[in-house]
């Protein structure tokens, strides 16, 4: 189901950063590229042995005082709580045990969440073992040391690590209901628009706990067919900072995604899109989720004839990366147009899991061809023999060609855009692999 979510918790220094670009390998600037966003580097996509995971960076702590670190430090080992199925917990062997690690470990050790604690800087195993040992006093297992900078002692933590990962064996996989997650800057009205669900419908709930972590799941029955809303509101604490809201919002809409088979992305509308707006888009656009995105607030708006369509052409601009995504207006507070929510989510769930026949979708890409022409270079051109669709959510299909460094970005788009007219795929991103078949 969901990928695992692992997050890092420490103090400054300590190497939280060099043990996250060790861990994300060449992949460090994080997911790939989006044209038109740019991301800190907070998530990323990692792996070991057959295992996928999510990597979240809790955030730096700005050493002001020692006061500061500690109350930053909670912040952090609280969102990790709050989000992480595992938390890596890393100290420093050469500063050696400080009050700040005791209280953190005090509070990671309540929440009853598995903790791999990890003594960084221990370039030297028979230097600095005797120091180790000091850190069983946290009372929260064995630490593991390693050094982040040389790479040693990595595949024990991360063995450590995959310990924890649940396999979840049968019940829990059985649950095929929808999930839905809402993500969004905070307040923007997520919780809002959940409450105005369950009132129309007037269901019984039931509280799920989160399937590993604290997260509270709400079903929600409509038409005989039950969702499962992941919500991603609760900011527990006020930030004064505005660089920690934004990067808690995003930890917990990577979280919710992970869980999710559509991602409502809402957005206010007497703010307009915005650049945090894109940011959190993008997590759900990379990871090929249905999408819908959902302009809350619409009753505040003075509006003319035009302003739907203002409003769409600057959301389109700004998201100009996930051009398919379907876009509402709505009003959580007066119900305006919620009722229409249901329906676009099962259409986009079912676009999310269409299948083409093999046959039907060459008849359009040899149509396509025909068209226009695939690109050349040198005198050699692009031969396109067949397309398959490998996959769904996302739909994903492998294209066989004579040589794949011919396939330009703009011709696949193209190809994108004739399967698109043909079949719809309203809501959901299509990925396109592109194989070399010799000899043909």
């Amino acid at each position: 189901m969901s990928k695992p979510v692992v997050a890092v918790v420490g103090r400054p220094n300590v190497g939280k950063s060099t043990l996250f670009n060790v861990l994300a390998g060449e992949r460090i600037s994080i997911v790939k590229d989006t044209p038109g966003v740019t991301r800190d580097r907070i998530y990323a996509d990692a792996s070991w042995l057959d295992k996928d995971f999510t990597l979240i960076d809790t955030g730096g702590i700005e050493p002001e005082s020692k006061d500061i670190i500690l109350s930053q430090m909670r912040e952090q080992a609280q969102i990790a709580i709050e989000t992480a199925d595992v938390i890596l917990f890393l100290t420093d062997v050469r500063q050696g045990l400080v009050d700040a690690d005791e209280k953190v470990a005090d509070l990671l050790r309540r929440s009853k969440k598995p903790v791999v604690l990890v003594v960084n800087k221990v370039d030297n195993f028979e230097k600095y073992m005797p120091d180790v040992y000091e850190f069983y006093n946290l009372g929260i297992g064995d630490p593991v040391p390693v050094s982040a900078a040389s790479m040693l002692g990595i595949g024990d933590m991360l063995d450590e690590m995959v310990k924890h990962f649940k396999t979840d064996g049968g019940s829990k996989e059985e649950d095929d209901r929808p999930r839905i997650a809402l993500i969004g800057k905070p307040n923007v009205g997520k919780s809002s628009l959940v409450n105005r669900l369950l009132g129309e419908n007037r269901v019984i709930v039931s509280e799920i706990a989160g399937t590993t972590r604290d997260a509270i799941d709400t079903a929600v029955r409509y038409h005989g067919e039950e969702y499962i809303f992941i919500d991603t509101a609760g900011l527990r604490r006020k930030s004064k900072v505005k660089e920690d809201l934004e990067r808690y919002s995003i930890i917990r809409a990577v979280t919710a995604v992970e869980r999710c088979d559509v991602a409502l992305i809402m957005i206010d509308a007497t703010e307009g899109v915005t650049e945090q707006d894109a940011k959190i888009a993008g997590i759900a656009h990379d990871r090929g989720k249905g999408i819908i995105i959902v302009v809350n607030k619409w009753d505040a708006i003075e509006k003319n004839d035009k302003t739907m369509h203002q409003h769409t052409e600057r959301i389109r601009q700004i998201l100009s990366f996930m051009p398919y995504a379907e876009i509402m207006f709505i009003s959580a507070k007066t119900g305006q147009r919620t009722d229409k929510i249901f329906g676009m989510i099962q259409m986009v769930i079912e676009n999310n899991s269409m299948r083409i026949a093999t046959g039907v979708l060459n008849e359009i890409v040899t149509e396509a061809v025909a068209m226009q022409q695939p690109p050349s270079d040198k005198g050699k051109r692009l031969k396109i023999y067949y397309t398959t669709q490998a996959a769904v959510k996302p739909p994903t299909f492998v294209v066989f060609v004579n040589d794949k460094n011919l396939m330009h970005f703009s011709y696949l788009r193209y190809l994108e855009n004739r399967i698109r007219d043909a079949f719809g795929f309203r809501g959901t991103s299509l990925k396109f692999i592109v194989r070399e078949r010799k000899g043909q």
